[in-house]
């Protein structure tokens, strides 16, 4: 099958019911993604399939043919993504095992919603479980990733 990663072409030859989070890991080999608990309720592995945040765990890679596929590895390796440069300003992160996740359902958020406030945040963030409970840091970061966004006239 043909999936579209991060703008570019990927022909994998992998089991229909293969979820996604293993074709982009260890056939493609992008590991920012991160497997958490499999069943869909830590959102570890959250990725955007068109423009949607969505977990990877338990999608079958099968379905996604056609669809665009972003990974966190979209956002860049700089750290310029208005949400990367929110995070590091807010020193959100902890052990960061759940960030790349926490981070694509922020993307997704400010891209529908470019000046949440904090129930928007809440809501939109809910999915996502952060053990180390920074959950606080992490709202101060999806503001201020919006207010980066406005400065810079770009989307987030």
């Amino acid at each position: 099958m043909k999936l579209d990663i991060n703008g570019r072409q990927h022909e994998v030859d992998v089991p229909d019911d293969m979820p996604l989070l293993w074709v982009l890991r260890d056939v493609i080999g992008l590991t920012g993604t991160k497997f958490g608990c499999g069943m869909a309720q830590c959102g570890a592995c959250t990725v955007h399939v068109d423009g949607q945040a969505i977990r990877s765990c338990v999608t079958p890679a099968s379905s996604l043919a056609g669809k665009k596929i972003a990974t966190i590895e979209s956002l860049g390796i700089d750290g310029s993504h208005p949400v990367q440069r929110a995070w590091i300003e807010e020193d959100v992160v902890q052990c960061g095992y759940c960030q790349s996740g926490q981070i694509m359902s922020a993307v997704a958020l400010l891209a529908v919603k470019p000046k949440p406030d904090d129930a928007d945040i809440d809501a939109a963030m809910a999915g996502n479980i952060c053990r180390c409970g920074t959950y606080q840091r992490i709202r101060s970061a999806v503001h201020r990733a919006a207010e980066l966004s406005r400065e810079n006239g770009n989307d987030a």
